[in-house]
């Protein structure tokens, strides 16, 4: 599940689909029946076993719709799609916190609130309707269980020469889970400076800058990494077929583990070609058994707070989360200022 790499599938098959390989073009509005879906990796399955392979695969049995799906970084689904704005080529996209807002403060989403939004809570969805979260998640690290008898538990710890080499996290900027390593660093320090002083020490021990998220699990799982970063739906799920990966939340020293949600949020795009289409599907994923599927074949968390999932997985996540913190952070001042704190970390760091 790379998170650099744009990869395209058609639902039903899951082949390449090379018609939508290229940026431009009218590929998009080709076919009726069909709805193009911009998103950032983690919900389709390596195995075709994923909570999108469900859904997209029931929903054109259903409507007769085939999906085509296109896969990338969060805000590099953003950008692709801004390059397109002025001839959209996707119906729907998909992207992570601070992303999405970045996609609605640039005039890419238009207003459609799907059925069962009105279940989603306030803080999972934008005000005016813009956008709605479908898959609930939380930003996490990971450990190789192997190489370490137990997890870390605060982010000092990672300063020891333990983990020279053996540590690396996603760039903040371009991918989500990058950028939510320095969300929750500046909440967990209390403040940018503190923050940004951190990971500049932190960067002794880093191997470098990574544009996927999704590579470094395999990594830790291999015991070439002892740490990454992650989430902990994408994370939860690889843990199936990579029995050294271990779920972990740092904590300042002093502090409690600290996490925050990080849903996976689809919104209709402005000019879509296949807008009815677009509907059709936001529609789809948010219903009840669609978001009942969530976690007992995704490994996450379901978006409306009516559903009550009591599946294994469910009950596992519910443990994983026990005695965590979560923190609300101010998503709009994040939107605002991401640039200038990205800009700040490259400084801290060298990148």
């Amino acid at each position: 599940m790379p998170r650099n790499k744009l990869k395209i599938a058609v639902a039903v098959s899951l082949l390449a689909t090379p018609l939508l390989s290229a940026c431009g073009g009218s590929s998009a509005a080709a076919d009726e029946k069909a709805v193009t879906v911009y998103s950032a990796d983690g919900l389709k399955g390596e195995n075709n076993d994923g909570w999108y392979d469900k859904v997209f695969a029931d929903f054109t049995q259903q409507t007769g719709i085939k999906v085509k799906y296109v896969e990338g970084g969060s805000g590099e689904v953003v950008q692709r799609a801004l390059r397109e704005k002025s001839n959209p080529q996707a119906d729907v996209l998909v992207t992570l916190p601070p992303f999405v807002q970045q996609a609605d403060s640039k005039g890419l989403l238009q207003k459609y609130e799907p059925e069962g939004s009105a279940r989603v809570g306030a803080a999972d969805k934008a005000a005016d309707g813009t956008w709605t979260s479908v898959v609930n998640n939380y930003f996490g690290f990971v450990y190789d269980k192997k190489e370490l008898k137990q997890a870390p538990t605060t982010w000092e710890e990672l300063l020891d020469g333990t983990y020279k080499n053996r540590l690396q996290y996603s760039t903040p900027g371009v991918a989500g889970d990058g950028t939510a390593v320095l969300i929750k660093a500046i909440h967990d320090f209390g403040g940018e400076k503190q923050a940004l002083d951190y990971l500049g020490r932190l960067q002794a021990n880093n191997v470098g800058p990574s544009a996927s998220t999704g590579k470094l699990a395999p990594k830790v799982d291999k015991g070439e990494l002892l740490v990454a970063n992650g989430d902990v739906q994408m994370n939860y799920a690889q843990s199936k077929t990579m029995p050294n990966l271990g779920i972990w939340f740092p904590a300042a020293e002093g502090g409690k583990p600290t996490t925050f949600a990080l849903p996976y949020a689809a919104g209709l795009l402005t000019g879509a070609p296949h807008t009815e289409n677009g509907r059709k599907l936001l529609d789809f994923m948010l219903a009840q058994k669609q978001q009942e599927e969530v976690s007992s074949i995704g490994g996450g968390f379901s978006a409306r707070t009516d559903v009550k999932a009591t599946d294994a997985n469910a009950a596992a996540l519910t443990k994983l989360m026990d005695g965590v913190d979560v923190f609300t952070p101010d998503w709009h001042d994040i939107d605002k200022n991401l640039t200038s704190y990205v800009a700040a970390w490259k400084s801290a760091t060298g990148s």
